[in-house]
């Protein structure tokens, strides 16, 4: 369940709010910052989580092992 509130802040940064986030995004912004502080889950876990659905980063992950182990099946022994 999602809640509304007002909070006051200084002009600059609300302008600066509108022209670097967006108009319709502010608010998720702002709870992206504040959650970390005030709500006790895992942060590891959520860390992870959030890195496997970074769909971009887990390519590119994917790509730098698969070239791991080529070079490793190329090592003499």
């Amino acid at each position: 369940m999602q809640r509304k509130m007002t909070i006051t802040i200084d002009e600059a940064v609300y302008s600066g709010l509108h022209r670097v986030i967006g108009r319709g995004n502010i608010s998720q912004f702002l709870e992206s910052l504040a959650r970390p502080h005030v709500m006790k889950e895992n942060t590891l876990e959520a860390g992870y989580q959030a890195m496997a659905a970074d769909k971009d980063r887990e390519t590119e992950a994917g790509e730098w092992c698969d070239a791991l182990n080529g070079d490793a099946a190329n090592e003499t022994r």
